[in-house]
């Protein structure tokens, strides 16, 4: 596995890396109030944060490898914060000088958000390009996704952790939401039915450098063929945030990751670098 890598010239750098896939064993969560975002100490910046209604967020507070184990942090965060740093004109001014992420970025709310790469039986990739009427990235393209849902577990605040039985507890019902919510995202945004869905695989975390958002990618086989997934693309029940579906070939989708989220852009090199992956295990096997 690779932790932190930079890729020279790119919108994106790779926080972690699982070029073999890891399923919920082998993904644990640490979470607290002490990953969560810090303000930021000149008041007039931190004064800036617009006043937004608001969804709850995991935020990504760091991350460790050990072998064949992922280890997150993660804390709370919410829409108007989200708005207010990293979706704000003035997002770079919340970030503090330092190769460390996880202090490069503490000022800023920096919500996880999810990725699938999606393969068709016929050996294609689901990627869709979003409406003109969202508020981030409008007509660009994208894998399926969205974000994990604490809010699925009744966590709405860091005082919401009383109704579970220990942190341990907490912390692996957080991990299964990450699989679990891909999911979701994956049926909600293109309309297959779950059983035409593998089990999840996570291949690592991407953060776009245009206003620091990060993002977790898995990756999924899907049952179906690009025919198939059209058909059920039609009555999707968020279909109305996109505008096109695509199955594409994977050797295609480098001509349109220049029109990707840098977050996006940094998934599909993590979809790249399991390929290889495989690739590599195959000649050894040989």
């Amino acid at each position: 596995m690779e932790k932190a890598v930079d890729v020279p010239r790119s919108p994106f750098k790779i926080l972690i890396a699982c070029p073999s896939g890891l399923p919920p064993s082998q993904v644990s969560i640490a979470f607290s109030e002490s990953y969560d975002r810090i303000p930021h100490p000149d008041s007039s910046l931190e004064d800036s944060i617009s006043e937004y209604g608001g969804f709850t967020f995991l935020s990504e507070g760091g991350s460790m490898n050990e072998d064949s184990h992922v280890r997150l942090h993660l804390g709370l965060t919410d829409y108007r914060t989200f708005v207010g740093t990293n979706l704000s004109p003035l997002w770079e001014r919340f970030l503090v000088p330092s190769e460390d992420d996880s202090i490069s970025c503490q000022h800023s709310s920096s919500p996880l958000g999810n990725g699938a790469i999606v393969e068709t039986s016929d050996g294609k990739i689901v990627l869709l390009q979003r409406s003109n009427n969202v508020s981030e990235f409008p007509g660009h393209f994208v894998f399926p996704g969205g974000h994990p849902e604490p809010q699925e577990l009744g966590i709405e605040s860091h005082g919401d952790v009383k109704g579970f039985a220990d942190s341990n507890t907490i912390n692996r019902k957080l991990s299964q939401e990450m699989f679990d919510s891909i999911i979701r995202e994956v049926v909600e945004e293109i309309g297959v039915p779950p059983e035409s869905l593998s089990d999840p695989v996570f291949i690592g975390i991407s953060r776009r450098e245009l206003n620091v958002r990060p993002a977790a990618f898995f990756f999924i086989n899907c049952s179906l063929d690009s025919v198939e997934i059209q058909k059920f693309y039609t009555s999707a029940q968020d279909g109305y945030e996109s505008t096109q579906l695509y199955t594409v070939p994977m050797i295609d989708i480098e001509n349109v990751t220049s029109k990707m989220p840098g977050c996006h852009h940094g998934g599909f090199y993590l979809y790249k670098l399991m390929l290889q992956a495989a690739n590599d295990n195959n000649i050894i096997g040989d």
